[in-house]
């Protein structure tokens, strides 16, 4: 399934050691709540999502910033978008 993707390349990303996919909410905010993540790291995370699936990303577009509101957010835009 792609979100268990997304959550491994999240965690083997920003080397998060003490979590596994499953304790990563699909709906759970990345960024504040949620995992609490920083721009540095969707900045990590947008070159491997990039890498991995063939995607482009803008980091100043606002719909990019909606794309990572959560792992659910982030599976359904690679999936319209990734190349096959």
């Amino acid at each position: 399934m792609l979100e268990q993707e997304v959550k491994t390349l999240i965690i083997d990303v920003l080397q998060l050691e003490d979590i596994t996919p499953g304790d990563i909410d699909s709906e759970a905010p990345l960024f504040v709540e949620g995992l609490g993540l920083d721009s540095i790291d969707a900045l990590e995370i947008g070159v491997a999502l990039q890498k991995r699936y063939g995607i482009t990303l803008s980091a100043e577009s606002q719909e990019t910033r909606r794309h990572f509101a959560s792992v659910r957010a982030l599976a359904a835009m690679i999936e319209t978008n990734r190349k096959k």
